[in-house]
């Protein structure tokens, strides 16, 4: 069977990548159904992009390979894609923008728009055999016990990183560059949780907290919250993209707030409440029970001295933690790591060295932050992509 273009992966990168091709598309994919992960992200409601996409907003060995594509199809074009299907939305916090109803709607939208291009679609099908003779793409594949071949002018390799295995990621992507001479850089799990598993701040699981969370590199304020396994919320969550083994994580647990003319002001008019009193009105008691373990917060107001208040001010705004691990690829939202771009066309998402074949979405060394960035990346390369491989005809 022949097609003018294979995508492999019918996640939000190939859906959409499928719908900008032109005819003759193929794409296939072993789930059951498309766009799994824009089924069960953002709670069911899917953070489709954000208002605040920007080029600072993501991470790559090349700062600046992004750019194009981003710059190319922004945040506004997706937008104005939602509401040319009628789909409601709302704007949550820092710009994140979600479907007021189900994230099915995007889902439905994308398979739309693939239909008016006139692409098709093959679920449960399962890739066996990649050959390429300079001219087409030859592909064995599987499908309900049957094995197909398919030659193909284009193929467009969307299939993700290895974030979540139990919806079936894996790492074929990175074999497939492997295969044709492309560099593959590190990948590490990102968003992801943080794990201690000495338990320690298992009796603090479902506390929240906003936090300012920093290292070296980077600096968020977003919530902060306890688990039984450790710390997550998405203050955790965006500082593990910058994170790495054996590392400790600061966080400012009090951000905005002057603690020590806050506490000195206190001094005066309520000498007589007790620390752990006052710092309860500031953050939850469970939190600052924990606190006092490794911290002395006894006594009243009044008998805390200047430089007590300093210190205690300067510990808190400065707790630092070292996370054991992190909860790996099992519940991180997205894969660090990649593609090497330096084998990629930023312009296009074509390999310089494989004349129809393209990498976009997760699979590239482009990682974004929480916040529907990396959505907003899918789409992006995906119209790069596309609009090649209709300009290539």
């Amino acid at each position: 069977m022949q097609f003018e273009t294979l995508i492999l992966g019918a996640g939000a990168a190939g859906m959409m990548a499928a719908a900008r091709s032109g005819p003759g598309v193929l794409l296939i994919d072993h789930a059951k159904a498309p766009g799994e992960k824009i089924r069960i992200s953002g709670g069911g409601r899917c953070n489709f992009t954000n208002m605040h996409c920007g080029f600072d907003n993501f991470l790559g060995e090349n700062p600046h390979f992004h750019k194009s594509a981003l710059s190319r199809y922004t945040q506004w074009d997706f937008l104005d894609l939602v509401g040319q299907h009628g789909i409601a939305w709302h704007e949550k916090t820092l710009g994140q923008l979600f479907c007021d109803h189900r994230s099915t709607e995007i889902v439905a939208m994308l398979r739309s728009e693939m239909d008016a291009a006139g692409a098709t679609l093959w679920l449960r099908t399962e890739l066996r055999g990649l050959d390429h003779d300079g001219e087409r793409f030859t592909a064995t594949l599987e499908r309900e016990g049957e094995r197909i071949t398919v030659t193909a002018r284009n193929l467009v390799v969307a299939t993700g990183g290895k974030s979540i295995p139990k919806m079936g990621a894996t790492g074929l992507a990175y074999d497939i560059a492997a295969q044709f001479g492309l560099r593959v850089t590190e990948t590490r799990p990102a968003l992801v949780p943080f794990t201690f598993p000495d338990g320690r701040f298992a009796p603090l699981a479902g506390v929240s907290q906003p936090v300012r969370a920093r290292n070296g590199r980077a600096s968020f304020d977003e919530a902060l919250l306890f688990t039984h396994r450790g710390l997550s919320g998405p203050a955790v969550l965006q500082i593990s993209s910058y994170w790495r083994e054996g590392e400790a994580v600061s966080f400012d647990l009090l951000p905005g707030t002057d603690l020590s003319d806050a506490l000195r002001e206190r001094r005066r008019t309520a000498g007589r409440r007790a620390l752990v009193t006052e710092l309860g009105q500031h953050m939850p008691a469970r939190l600052v029970e924990h606190l006092a373990a490794e911290i002395d917060l006894s006594g009243n107001l009044g008998d805390l001295s200047d430089s007590r208040i300093a210190e205690l001010a300067a510990r808190l705004g400065d707790w630092q933690v070292t996370p054991q691990g992190s909860e790996g690829y099992r519940t991180a939202e997205v894969t660090l790591g990649g593609v090497a771009t330096e084998g990629l066309s930023s312009t296009t998402m074509m390999a310089k060295t494989v004349p129809g074949l393209f990498f976009i979405g997760e699979a590239v060394d482009v990682t974004g932050w929480l916040g529907g960035y990396n959505f907003q990346w899918a789409w992006s390369s995906a119209v790069a992509a596309g609009t090649a491989i209709a300009a290539r005809r």
